[in-house]
């Protein structure tokens, strides 16, 4: 076993409190904090130790990006605000954006952020996003060891 404070290997460790915190320390470490008498069996301490580990949940990035930005935006959004009679300085000052940004935008140069996206769908009364669809990939032979570029693009012309 080894000692939680110090790292040395030991036969001998015993459970002790350091600060609070109940550790696995040898005996020259065991003068840094105060024995327990707790009985010391392989299954308390991988009990003792998954108590002390904290398993943080991974959060996955992508689980709710299923909408993605439509193909033709700049257009869309500049017939949305000629349709509702504005000019991009108007437009600009409803979503609390520079004109500059606003013909940026229209022109294709700069995409809209996710939050702009919004103001725009909220002010013009149009829809920026589209749902994404699942590409469902099966390979064809056992003897493959996984899927190629190629494999994926034939896919998707289906």
């Amino acid at each position: 076993m080894q000692c939680e404070l110090c790292g040395k290997e030991c036969r001998s460790c015993k459970a002790a409190v350091v600060d609070g915190v109940k550790m696995m320390l040898c005996p020259d470490c065991m003068r840094h904090g105060e024995g327990t008498k707790e009985i010391i069996t392989p299954a308390n301490v991988e009990k003792f130790v998954l108590e002390r580990v904290k398993k943080t949940r991974v959060k996955d990035i992508y689980e709710n990006m299923n909408k993605e930005l439509i193909s033709d935006w700049p257009q869309v959004i500049k017939e949305a605000r000629i349709k509702k009679g504005l000019s991009r300085e108007e437009l600009g000052f409803r979503i609390g954006e520079r004109t500059v940004i606003i013909a940026k935008i229209e022109n294709g140069d700069l995409r809209p952020s996710d939050k702009m996206i919004e103001k725009l769908e909220k002010e013009l009364g149009i829809s920026l996003l589209e749902e994404v669809k699942d590409i469902s990939v099966s390979s064809r032979s056992s003897t493959t060891t996984g899927l190629t570029i190629g494999d994926l693009l034939k896919t998707e012309k289906k």
